[in-house]
Order: C-alpha cells, then sequence, then structure tokens
C-alpha cells in the first residue's frame, strides 16, 4: 500500500516542478492522449523514452517512480495475458501452440504495448499531477480550469477542493490501514489463508475501523474549516497568484510537437501496429 503515489508530493527544484500547475494539467492529459495515440513499434519506443526523460528532467529518483508502478503489475500481468492469450492471427503469425492454446506473434506484440502505454501514463501523470504538483497548486489549477462552468452554477471551488482533501487524505488513510491490519494481526486474524470467502471476512475488522476513522477525520476536518470561518469560494483571495511564464509556453509547445510526432510516426513509420 505504500506504493500509492496519489497524494504524493515529491519537494524538489526542477523544471517540471516550477511550471505553473494549470500547464501541467494540460499536459498531463495531452500526455495521456498521445499515449492512446501510439500504434507502432516506434511510436510506443518513443512514449517509453518520453517516461524516462520526465524521471530525469523531475530529478525524482527512479525508484521513487517506480513505487506507484507497483500497485499496478497485476492489472499489467493480467492484460498482458488476456492479449497474449486471446490475440489472433495467421498460421505465418504462430510462435507457440499445445491443444487449444494458440501464442501469435501480433499478441505478444500488443502485451508488449500495452504494458508500455499503462506504466507510460502512470510515471507521466504521477510526475505532472501528484509528485511535482502539491495538493494547494492542484485546487487553484482546477478551479481555475473549470472557472468558465461557473457561469452554468457549477460549484467549482466545492468541487476542487473535495478532490484536493480526497488526493491529500489517501496517504493518511493508506497509514491508517496498516495500523489497523497490523493491531489486527497482533491479535490473531490471519489475513493470507482460507478460501476467498473466509479472506473477504477477515477485511470486515480492518474496514468498520477503517470506516469510522475516516467519519471522525471528516469531522474533525468540517469542524476546523469551520472554526476558520470557512465559507466557499466566494469573495475569497489567494496568497499565490498562477501566472504563466515562457517555460510554460515552451513545455506547452514541446507536448504539442511531441503528440504531433507520435501521429507522424504512426502514420510513416514501417513496423507492426495494433
Amino acid at each position: 500500500m505504500n506504493s500509492i503515489a496519489l497524494g504524493q508530493y515529491y519537494p524538489s527544484n526542477s523544471a517540471i516542478h516550477r511550471l505553473d500547475p494549470r500547464v501541467k494539467i494540460l499536459i498531463g492529459i495531452a500526455y495521456i492522449v498521445a499515449s492512446f495515440l501510439c500504434h507502432n513499434v516506434f511510436s510506443f519506443a518513443l512514449l517509453l523514452l518520453s517516461s524516462l526523460a520526465l524521471v530525469i528532467m523531475s530529478r525524482i529518483p527512479l525508484k521513487v517512480v517506480l513505487r506507484s508502478i507497483k500497485a499496478i503489475i497485476f492489472i499489467m500481468v493480467f492484460t498482458a495475458i488476456l492479449n497474449i492469450f486471446w490475440s489472433r492471427g495467421t498460421e505465418e503469425q504462430l510462435v507457440f501452440s499445445w491443444r487449444f492454446i494458440n501464442i501469435y506473434e501480433n499478441g505478444l506484440y500488443n502485451a508488449v504495448f500495452i504494458v508500455v502505454r499503462i506504466v507510460s501514463m502512470i510515471i507521466g501523470t504521477s510526475i505532472f499531477l501528484t509528485y511535482t504538483t502539491t495538493p494547494i497548486q492542484l485546487t487553484d489549477a482546477i478551479e481555475q480550469l473549470l472557472s468558465p462552468l461557473k457561469l452554468l452554477r457549477v460549484p467549482v471551488h466545492e468541487f476542487a477542493m473535495m478532490m484536493t482533501i480526497a488526493l491529500r487524505f489517501i496517504p493518511t488513510i493508506v497509514e491508517e490501514t496498516q495500523k489497523i491490519m497490523a493491531a489486527q494481526k497482533a491479535r490473531g486474524a490471519d489475513f493470507a489463508s482460507g478460501s476467498i470467502i473466509k479472506r473477504a471476512r477477515a477485511l470486515i475488522p480492518i474496514l468498520i475501523p477503517l470506516f469510522i476513522s475516516a467519519f471522525r477525520r471528516a469531522g474533525e476536518l468540517a469542524t476546523a474549516m469551520t472554526c476558520r470561518c470557512y465559507r466557499g469560494g466566494k469573495g475569497r483571495t489567494r496568497l499565490t497568484v498562477l501566472r504563466c511564464t515562457y517555460r510554460d509556453v515552451v513545455a506547452f509547445v514541446c507536448m504539442a510537437l511531441f503528440v504531433a510526432g507520435i501521429v507522424v510516426i504512426n502514420i510513416y513509420a514501417p513496423g507492426y501496429s495494433m
């Protein structure tokens, strides 16, 4: 559970840390779109190299970034297996055959491509949205990007505040879960053996105290905000005003060129395509 990257900010003084949070959100969305635009070997290779370049530019240790990937290893393995065994091809593409199990060359390609896509998306979004952006900056950026919705009477400030509070308390809930599990194990609880039904029942002594603790923290937070005279976003000012600089423009242009490069490679580069 320590592998969860949501809500974890890694302090540093890199170029990505100094970008405007609004630009980082837009760049993160563009990076996700670029990962879904990849279709052949060269475009996926460029996507993987770009994720490694982001790690280097952010000055975040690689082992810290890899911790965020550990949490989704099961999803990656499961998706890769589905692509390997359920992809079909011609007889010339058949790599392995045993009874009803047939593995084709395009299935192996698709499995590798899917893993690269998931890893790159996790690395890119983690670096742009959590590791290099504080929750307060993320709140201000989301509120300003969604500010046109205020014309439709959408409570943008409250929505951004809820998202920020949720991100902020994910590591706290993870820590609380570990403490509850350690306490239950000290009382003789077993979470690793038995059938699936028995394991599910063993989680009840964890979920009930966790929900009680979460509601208690929510009540304490509401009381603290009320004591500080919090009344929503109307009339509120900010200590730090977000301003775009030349480095934000350069970063946005680089991401636009990256997306365009992915599209050009998909059209003109040879090689296997999904």
